[in-house]
């Protein structure tokens, strides 16, 4: 029998398919290739000594729907403007290093908060890789005190705003001279496995979310000397529409933040599976010895594990919050509808869900859900719930001052609370199920105090074992 050496047709069609492609690859990578600029190329030294601000800053302008690439070593800079349509990667063992001289951060001309690296009013815009930014925030000539109160205003490490498709994922972000990053006013933002530690300085906040919308926050890990996750309303637009899952929150602040500043307000975000510990270094606050009265057993905890604020007349609608571990901590929850005289109207807060939680608090200062006179916290369920406190407290007939305008903390009241397990106060519709609170020494408080609180529901309730008791204040 006559064999044929012609290969069948489908194997031509196989052949010819994969030279087609893998031109194509060739062509697709010649182009990426061609619109990538190499900083080092351009003469930018990675010593940690050379200012390369002048050449980052021209590769940036010159690089549009392209990247440009900080490889290995160490690239000291000072101020860049981000453009649209560009990708800024770090190679792994790339440091792009901010030069500590606040000359270098002269204040914006409208005003605001001048930073490391910056956009406004850009789109399409990603940062990654492996590599670091380290903005030397704990370096002698940025340590200014809380807030800059000498009136020179610290730098932060990233500022974005009302910029629309930004991406920031993998990249160490650390050592801020003021908050590590902000996106304020922006669009359809995805943040992805941040490494972020930052505890050279006062007001290192890990990530502030300023009223933007469409943001993906996922996989990230925060060490931060004040609050890790902050969400905030400062300008004419609410942060709407919010995805948290699967981060680390380490604090000496609060770890999962909403406000202070709330003049529009929050609707429509959900976070969940989130681990909540106390910060890897205390290097200012000291809570435990500054503040023995409030019965704190550890050195370094977090202020409120779970913070909801609205106090500037803005609105919280539609918060979901579910999986959360935390440890450490002052105070688990603390919610909190305030009146700064800071807006046009009282704030309103409603519609909030908490579910599954377990909670390792550090101090006698318990969960409070507090309104105002007239304003009511409404439409809040807690359910499954695993909290652990020192316990140890006295049973207290204390009034508990409204302080109506008074910067929201849990230590807002004073030296106590009267419940063991949840204050509450100016609430409307509240339900509590199967909560289970374990106090390591005997507490004398009741575990639900209840001062103007109607429609309160609870179902399954303990406290060591035995049926939670409910104070009623008034109603």
């Amino acid at each position: 029998m006559k064999m044929s050496c012609r290969p069948p047709e489908n194997f031509k069609h196989f052949v010819m398919k994969t030279v087609f492609l893998t031109l194509f690859a060739l062509l697709l990578l010649c182009d990426v290739m061609a619109n990538t600029i190499n900083i080092a190329d351009r003469g930018a030294k990675g010593d940690g000594k050379t200012d390369n601000t002048a050449i980052i800053q021209q590769a940036i302008n010159e690089c549009q729907q392209g990247t440009v690439l900080i490889p290995q070593g160490n690239y000291l800079t000072g101020p860049l403007v981000l453009k649209s349509d560009i990708r800024l990667y770090l190679e792994y063992g790339a440091t792009l290093t901010g030069i500590p001289d606040m000359k270098k951060y002269p204040r914006p001309a409208k005003g605001g908060t001048p930073s490391l690296l910056h956009a406004a009013d850009a789109a399409n815009i990603t940062i990654c890789g492996e590599g670091t930014i380290d903005g030397q925030g704990d370096h002698p000539s940025f340590q200014l005190g809380d807030d800059s109160k000498t009136g020179a205003i610290r730098p932060m490490l990233l500022h974005m705003e009302r910029c629309r498709h930004i991406t920031v994922k993998d990249v160490h972000i650390r050592n801020a001279a003021y908050w590590v990053q902000k996106y304020e006013g922006c669009d359809d933002v995805t943040l992805h496995a941040l490494k972020i530690y930052s505890h050279g300085n006062y007001n290192n906040d890990g990530i502030d979310i300023s009223g933007s919308s469409n943001v993906l926050i996922s996989d990230c890990y925060i060490d931060t000397d004040d609050d890790a996750l902050c969400f905030k309303s400062e300008v004419n637009a609410s942060c709407e529409n919010i995805t948290v899952s699967n981060c680390v929150l380490r604090s000496n602040c609060n770890a999962l933040k909403f406000g202070t500043g709330s003049f529009s307000g929050f609707k429509n975000i959900a976070v969940s599976n989130i681990a909540i510990h106390k910060a890897s270094e205390e290097n200012r606050r000291h809570w435990k010895k500054n503040m023995p009265w409030m019965g704190i057993t550890t050195d370094t905890t977090v202020i409120a594990g779970i913070a909801l604020e609205v106090v500037d007349g803005g609105s919280m609608d539609q918060v979901i919050i579910s999986g959360v571990a935390m440890k450490d901590v002052q105070t688990p929850v603390f919610i909190r509808l305030g009146d700064r005289n800071r807006g046009n109207t009282i704030s309103s807060l409603k519609n909030v869900i908490i579910s599954n939680i377990i909670a390792q608090s550090a101090s006698q200062l318990t969960s409070s859900i507090t309104g105002i006179p007239g304003y009511y916290v409404e439409n809040v369920s807690i359910s499954h719930v695993i909290i652990t406190t020192p316990g140890g407290a006295a049973n207290s007939n204390k009034p508990v001052p409204e302080n109506i305008a008074a910067y929201p903390e849990n230590r807002m009241f004073g030296t106590t609370l009267p419940a063991a397990a949840f204050y509450l106060r100016h609430v409307k519709n509240i339900s509590f199920e199967d909560i289970r609170v374990n106090t390591l020494q005997p507490d004398a408080r009741p575990a639900f105090v209840l001062d103007d609180v109607s429609g309160f529901e609870n179902n399954r309730c303990w406290v060591n074992g035995t049926t939670a008791t409910v104070s009623i204040l008034k109603n």
